[in-house]
């Protein structure tokens, strides 16, 4: 009887000793899941709309409109504000 009750003792402690490390690691990959979000990305009329922006741009540029630091300062501020 004494083994029984042993052999029980020993069962109830490793089972315990199970959840709270299942429990730990749970909790640490969720911790990592969180912390890993990313950005949604732009919806397609913003970036079709940037990439349209940005090619007028460059026409500009090439048809020698616009200086190549105008184009740079004005590239930048597009991209900024995509």
């Amino acid at each position: 009887m004494v083994g029984l009750l042993r052999t029980a003792v020993r069962t109830a402690v490793v089972a315990g000793i199970a959840i709270r490390v299942h429990e730990r690691v749970a909790a640490r990959q969720q911790g990592r899941w969180a912390e890993s979000t990313v950005a949604p990305p732009l919806p397609v009329e913003a970036r079709s709309g940037v990439l349209l922006q940005l090619k007028e741009l460059g026409g500009l540029r090439d048809d020698g409109i616009l200086t190549d630091a105008e184009f740079e300062a004005e590239k930048a501020r597009i991209l900024q504000g995509a």
